[in-house]
């Protein structure tokens, strides 16, 4: 079911939204060659910890298509792998393509958001081509997100970036509904037909979520770990997500960071 924020709820959902921006700010800055994932997940631990209301939507998250509880705080995906990313003991490396994506509960309302960087100096010019294009699919579906329009338009405003740079586009995790609970309706695909599907009305809340691999739109799922989604080619991964309201005014992102 489709549930419709109320301006007052929608206020109340704008502390959760600049948490997480946070904490994803802090977390870029202080990546480096060198820095063990573990060690970014214990970041988070402790800064869910250190603020009064607040609670991760990771740990105890257990859906069909992980195995388990997930356990952690954050997904943390390198390289080859895209979405899901379970934290292990693993040391950055300088050229490692990271993605983030953290959705933390404050009082009661969720926030969703991810990015991808290259750590260290040794930057590919393909990794940062195909992190701009998830960032632009992003822009493109955020303008699309306007009352009136449909969620097909936001859809295909993805699609239409994917496609321009060339990329493959995978259906089979996009984004979602977002409110008391970090996934809901309705399912955001990352393609689909302009000017069709649900029409996007006031207090709509959603999480946008493109995110593409180089050479490739299969994926499967590591079994060491029974969560982390890897590129069926090996190719990487680049993932860009903001939450979003939609209200009478345009498109309000919850999750803007500071930079």
């Amino acid at each position: 079911m489709i549930e419709l924020k109320t301006p007052s709820e929608i206020e109340a959902m704008k502390p959760a939204g600049r948490f997480v921006a946070g904490i994803l700010t802090d977390l870029k800055v202080m990546t480096k060659v060198g820095t063990n994932l573990l060690e970014i997940d214990d970041f988070v631990r402790r800064r869910i910890e250190s603020r009064k209301g607040a609670e991760s939507c990771y740990v105890d998250y257990a859906p069909d298509f992980g195995t388990g509880p997930f356990a952690h705080y954050i997904c943390t995906s390198v390289n080859d792998a895209v979405l899901h990313g379970v934290p292990y003991d693993y040391a950055l490396k300088d050229g490692d393509l990271l993605s983030l994506d953290l959705a933390i509960s404050v009082d009661g309302w969720v926030a969703d958001s991810a990015i991808s960087f290259v750590v260290g100096e040794k930057k590919d010019p393909e990794d940062l081509r195909l992190i701009r294009c998830t960032e632009e699919a992003l822009a493109a579906a955020i303008d699309a997100a306007q009352s009136g329009n449909r969620l097909g338009d936001v859809s295909c405003a993805v699609g239409d970036v994917a496609r321009s740079y060339g990329y493959p586009i995978n259906l089979e995790f996009g984004g979602h509904g977002v409110g008391h609970i970090m996934h809901g309706d309705p399912h955001v695909p990352n393609d689909g037909k302009a000017h069709h599907g649900y029409k996007l009305r006031p207090g709509l809340v959603i999480a946008i979520e493109p995110w593409f691999l180089k050479t490739t739109d299969e994926i499967y799922q590591d079994p060491k770990d029974g969560w982390t989604l890897k590129s069926s080619d090996g190719s990487r991964g680049a993932h860009s997500e903001h939450t979003i309201a939609i209200t009478d005014n345009g498109p309000i992102i919850l999750t803007a960071r500071d930079e």
